[in-house]
């Protein structure tokens, strides 16, 4: 009998990013919360923020848009992630600050939507990649996960490849499927820079250099999505560092 870990291939080496913990993915030990503060023009930012971490509350995540439903003195709605407080004792302190109209708790989006699989690339491929993607995802959002999947047809060396550096600015990403005929340059030199994020990269088998910058080359589309879902998922049994250089 031969052992696996002596015959694994080398493949591109991993990455040197330290694999930290995604404060917007629910986590054991700690609580997970959300308000949706709608407020006048005039509000303070860090007043609101403040009041979050007066109230005891580790902040997360911030987005400020402005207000489109038309309600009676709301012209901005500021998101805010947190952990540690429930989002009512959130809300009660945040209330009192000047500008605040409506301060509501609401679930996270990473409790909502959860892990993210990116898929990017021409649309054929990435229709096939999603069907597979999305059959996996419901395995696992069955047993309690959440991972959703979200894609996009790009075509273009330029396009592309700034699409795959915007994923490490992609809140609760955590794998990027690559879907083409033909990829390399820059989208070569772009997988590299994500991955040093340690975000991994799964490609179907294609024309180009970008397969040997990947860590795991998938032929089909729909396995490919398959298999990305299952790296991702804490009820899944697959390690993609085990995987790193393989071809199927």
């Amino acid at each position: 009998m031969r052992d696996d870990d002596e015959r694994l291939p080398q493949g591109p080496p991993a990455s040197g990013a330290t694999l930290l913990p995604d404060l917007l993915i629910p986590g054991p030990g700690h609580v997970l919360a959300k308000l949706s503060v709608r407020t006048s023009a005039d509000v303070d930012l860090l007043a609101v923020l403040g009041a979050v971490r007066d109230a005891g509350g580790d902040i997360t995540s911030v987005t400020a848009f402005p207000a489109t439903k038309g309600e009676p003195g709301v012209e901005r709605v500021i998101d805010v992630e947190f952990r540690d407080i429930t989002g009512e004792v959130a809300a009660v302190s945040v209330r009192v600050v000047t500008g605040v109209v409506v301060a509501e708790p609401r679930e996270t989006l990473g409790q909502i939507f959860g892990k993210r699989v990116i898929v990017i690339g021409g649309g054929a491929q990435v229709a096939q990649v999603n069907l597979g993607a999305v059959s996996e995802a419901d395995r696992h959002n069955l047993r309690g996960e959440r991972i959703s999947v979200d894609t996009i047809p790009l075509v273009g060396e330029e396009q592309i490849a700034a699409a795959v550096r915007a994923v490490a600015d992609l809140p609760r990403a955590h794998i990027l499927v690559l879907a083409g005929a033909i990829m390399g340059g820059d989208i070569t030199a772009a997988v590299m820079e994500l991955r040093e994020t340690g975000i991994p990269v799964v490609a179907l088998n294609m024309v180009g250099s970008v397969t040997e910058a990947v860590d795991l080359v998938v032929s089909d589309p729909v396995q490919a999505g398959t298999m990305a879902v299952m790296a991702i998922a804490d009820t899944a049994r697959f390690d993609i560092e085990r995987q790193r250089g393989r071809r199927y």
